[in-house]
């Protein structure tokens, strides 16, 4: 080799000594573990929004942060070892989003490690947090109208079907503090309607045949389905069930109407990932969960299904109607 090629050879190897050096030097990026109650495919659009608040705070997934993802597919028996999962990879943060049993069993996991959550339930009646201003601890996150929105739910029911006398409300008797709120909120709204509210039980899937099999001999006009994490992991399937069954029915989720649910009231739930994602950011960028407020997703919609209307023989009120955000014809 010539002097003058192998001065040039090693000037350039000595230029790109700092490139590697400074490339080395590079910190990996961090790693989000998302747990949820449920499959992929039921929460894209809200997956995306969830991408879309990390967004906002400066993160891009596959970019600058890294998400490892654990679904329970609808088995909440599996949430302790997913949960216990992403401990053991360090992650990051854990996000929490489905129910509040993948809550439950993410704070039981680490109390080290930030969480902030998504759920329906009231985070305080539960334990999770001291107090929607102050939770303390490492655990924070969004929770959505649902046990205040029973009553609202039973009296948009009610103005859909107003000479129905008896409409029953469907709770799950394993989540005991939910459903004793809800129960409560619902039944003094019945008594403000004057109607009649039993109330039925299911703690599994395989308990739904025995609740339709008991609409039918207690001649309901109606069903109000509670905001248990039970029937959010099967909303399709409960608004496929109760067109079936020709059960005029209300639920919190758009996924129920869509199915052929009669109707849908209840949270944006595609918002309040959107603040989960914001929230998961803001931790990322050093945040403390104590010091985050748990935020509540207030944005509320309606949704109902015509074609399902009219095949139950049900004439939609037009108020009711033109308030609809949605309507699946």
């Amino acid at each position: 080799m010539r002097r003058r090629d192998f001065i040039s050879l090693l000037g350039s190897a000595a230029a790109a000594w700092p490139l590697a050096a400074r490339a080395q030097q590079q910190p990996a990026p961090p790693v989000i573990g998302f747990l949820d109650t449920r499959s992929p495919e039921a929460v894209v659009d809200r997956l995306r929004q969830f991408r879309q608040g990390l967004k906002d705070t400066g993160y891009t997934e596959g970019e600058n942060v890294i998400i490892a993802y654990r679904w329970a597919e609808n088995d909440f028996d599996r949430l302790p070892v997913l949960a216990a999962e992403l401990v053991g990879r360090g992650v990051a943060v854990v996000v929490a989003s489905g129910s509040i049993n993948v809550a439950l069993a993410a704070k039981a996991a680490t109390t080290t490690i930030p969480i902030v959550f998504g759920i329906s339930e009231d985070p305080v009646i539960h334990g999770l947090v001291a107090s929607l201003a102050r939770p303390g601890g490492n655990i924070t996150g969004v929770t959505q109208l649902t046990t205040e929105l029973v009553a609202k739910q039973l009296e948009v029911l009610h103005e859909m079907l107003p000479t129905a006398r008896l409409i029953a409300l469907l709770v799950n008797p394993t989540q005991s503090a939910t459903t004793v709120v809800e129960t409560r909120e619902a039944a003094l709204a019945a008594r403000n309607l004057g109607l009649e509210l039993p109330v039925l039980n299911a703690s599994t899937e395989a308990d739904f045949d025995g609740v339709f099999a008991k609409l039918i001999e207690l001649r309901a006009g109606g069903l109000v389905i509670s905001a248990a994490a039970l029937f959010s992991g099967r909303s399709a399937q409960l608004g496929e069930l109760t067109a079936r069954r020709a059960v005029p029915a209300v639920y919190k989720q758009r996924e129920f109407a869509a199915a052929g649910g009669l109707m849908s009231y209840g949270t944006n739930l595609v918002d309040a990932y959107r603040l989960a994602g914001v929230y998961t950011g803001r931790v990322l960028k050093g945040a403390k969960p104590a010091d985050l407020p748990v935020q509540q997703a207030t944005k509320v919609e309606l949704y109902i299904n015509l074609k399902t209307a009219k095949a139950l023989g049900i004439t939609v009120p037009l108020p009711l109607s033109g308030r609809a955000d949605e309507i699946f014809e």
